[in-house]
């Protein structure tokens, strides 16, 4: 997938989290979401696309919610966090 279109729905993502007040609360939300909804690979391009200094496409809230919950989204061997390996 194109890195244009994971920051365009990253960024769609973020304004539906925008409406919160809680600043906190809205980071970790669109951390949340992207953590769950989106494949490994989309998140290992949304980091290196950050990683690489080119996130200026982003918007704060989103870069910021990705920063902070970095750990959340990093992809560890093969696997996110909190996924449990399939043994079947």
């Amino acid at each position: 997938m194109e890195i244009e279109n994971l920051v365009a729905m990253a960024n769609r993502i973020g304004e539906f989290f925008d409406s919160m007040s809680d600043r906190v609360e809205a980071r970790q939300g669109i951390a949340q979401h992207i953590s769950k909804f989106w494949e490994p690979r989309m998140r290992v391009a949304l980091l290196n696309h950050i990683d690489s200094g080119a996130s200026s496409n982003l918007q704060a809230l989103v870069r910021d919610a990705v920063v902070e919950n970095r750990a959340m989204l990093a992809v560890k061997n093969g696997l996110n966090q909190g996924q449990a390996q399939s043994t079947g």
